[in-house]
């Protein structure tokens, strides 16, 4: 994108060597932006060249800056001249951590650290990457969609929603104190699929690598899934457009139980996912496997919980809206495969 002037805009995206920062790059880089990103070891830099050019078709013109949401460090010189922040960066353990503030302090402490330079830089919009999590995990009696205006109680829930929700709050009482909410836009991703690039990884797409890989049966556990190309899109729409600032947007596809995408994944594509389960595993099972398994423990609290979304508000101000839940199913199945052959 480029200025009457001729001269590209600026955008910064943090932890580019993520799954959701790579697409992000990929389509920023197609729309005509100048590009950088941040990653904590310059070390990545190699890497996270060779993913994006396996996404974009062509080698990338990134910039790249060694900054920590730990630490001070870097956002400064990382912020400068650029007119958007899309701040995507955030851990994500595979387990369940042992000290909640494992998570909790370097999402929050990031959030604020990546938002008050990039405000103190005089950025036209930063749009931040939350979830679902920070809003899924509240009261919600009548058993109804859950909208923006819904978030989640932290005394009720673990250690990742926690840092999700005290992050995106920090966030926005940063941006309140200084006058500026305008300037941020939030992004309330559920489940995240979609094809791979090279090196990509996330929890999200360990979930059906374990579905390909077989197992005997599955918890009753479910997400609502969505693309990883429409929630980039969902980030670049928030950037551009003026009347998305201030707002929180969910970004959402249809909820399914593991059961039914492993009966996708045996169906659409059954030359890779014959051994895709085809049973419900009882709860009592599933807290013997949570005693070897730190993924099945992270997981405990939500089976047999569904939980689903009202998205018209991404719909309407962000114009974006959710491909078929099974073509993203199927594409990040088949991408995963091509990459391990």
């Amino acid at each position: 994108m480029t200025t009457e002037s001729g001269l590209r805009r600026k955008v910064l995206v943090t932890g580019g060597s993520g799954f959701l920062a790579g697409r992000a790059i990929i389509d920023l880089l197609e729309r005509g932006y100048e590009v950088r990103t941040t990653v904590r070891d310059l070390a990545k830099e190699p890497r996270v060249r060779e993913n994006i050019a396996a996404g974009l078709g062509r080698e990338p013109e990134i910039e790249f800056f060694q900054a920590d949401l730990s630490s001070d460090e870097g956002w400064s010189e990382a912020v400068a001249g650029c007119a958007y922040v899309l701040h995507i960066a955030s851990p994500f353990p595979p387990g369940k951590p042992k000290d909640p503030q494992e998570l909790i302090r370097p999402a929050v402490e990031g959030a604020t650290r990546v938002i008050g330079a990039a405000l103190d830089a005089g950025v036209e919009r930063v749009v931040m990457t939350s979830s679902v999590a920070a809003i899924r995990g509240g009261e919600n009696q009548e058993n109804r969609p859950y909208i923006e205006e819904d978030w989640t109680d932290v005394a009720r829930v673990s250690a990742y929603p926690q840092s999700k929700t005290l992050a995106e709050l920090a966030a926005w009482e940063l941006v309140d104190s200084r006058g500026e909410r305008e300037k941020l836009a939030v992004i309330n991703p559920s489940a995240i699929l979609g094809p791979v690039l090279p090196d990509d990884d996330s929890f999200s797409l360990e979930g059906i690598q374990r579905l390909l890989d077989g197992m005997p049966a599955v918890p009753r556990i479910g997400f609502s899934w969505v693309d990883v190309r429409d929630v980039s899109a969902a980030h670049v729409a928030a950037m551009e457009k003026p009347e998305a600032g201030g707002g929180r947007y969910i970004v959402s596809g249809p909820f399914l139980w593991l059961l039914e995408v492993s009966e996708i994944l045996r169906e659409r594509v059954p030359e890779i996912a014959a051994k895709a389960p085809t049973r419900t595993a009882p709860k009592p099972l599933v807290r013997l496997m949570a005693i070897f398994d730190s993924g099945a423990r992270a997981l405990i609290g939500d089976i047999g919980k569904r939980n689903d979304f009202d998205t018209t508000r991404a719909r309407e101000v962000l114009g974006v809206e959710a491909r078929p839940v099974e073509e993203t199913i199927v594409e990040c199945a088949k991408s995963l495969n091509a990459r391990a052959t």
